[in-house]
């Protein structure tokens, strides 16, 4: 099934690597082969907040391998250019993505470019391979600190 936010498909280099997907637990296999993920950011290339009318992006210095995320189904490093977040207007839908067909309240996307194939973000924007998008659904519950810090500098990006 279609997200109802994307009513007909997009022709954007890529093809079946698309958002947004509908992930089946059912359908789901486990891989041993696979390795980790790591992990490895540093919060002092943090840039900027902006907003861009719709939403706002966090923005990294991507120039070094500061902030970068390997392994896993990767085969090669990747710099995290920038985060943001999808929400809806009511709590019960606002993820891009599904499981099950179940939506959650907001969804984070950390978004990362392979720097070892391409030069810049741009170019590797338009390759198959050239971005590595973590998505992490959220859900309502208790005050967390790391996402309140961002949440209070909100108000200083109002306006696009």
């Amino acid at each position: 099934a279609v997200h109802p936010l994307w009513q007909s498909p997009l022709t954007i280099p890529g093809g079946t690597r698309q958002s947004p997907i509908n992930i089946q637990w059912r359908d789901s296999v486990y891989d041993p082969f696979l390795k980790p993920l790591k992990i490895s950011y540093d919060p002092t290339t943090c840039l900027h907040i902006w907003n861009n009318g719709y939403s706002f992006l966090v923005e990294f210095d991507d120039s070094t391998d500061k902030s970068i995320i390997v392994g896993g189904p990767l085969e090669n490093q990747y710099r995290l250019k920038q985060f943001h977040f999808h929400w809806g207007a009511v709590n019960d839908w606002g993820s891009e993505h599904t499981v099950d067909c179940k939506f959650y309240p907001a969804e984070l996307h950390l978004v990362h470019w392979n720097a070892v194939e391409y030069p810049s973000f741009e170019e590797a924007v338009m390759e198959g391979n050239g971005l590595a998008v973590i998505g992490v659904f959220l859900k309502l519950g208790a005050r967390h600190e790391g996402l309140q810090t961002l949440v209070d500098a909100l108000p200083a990006v109002r306006h696009k």
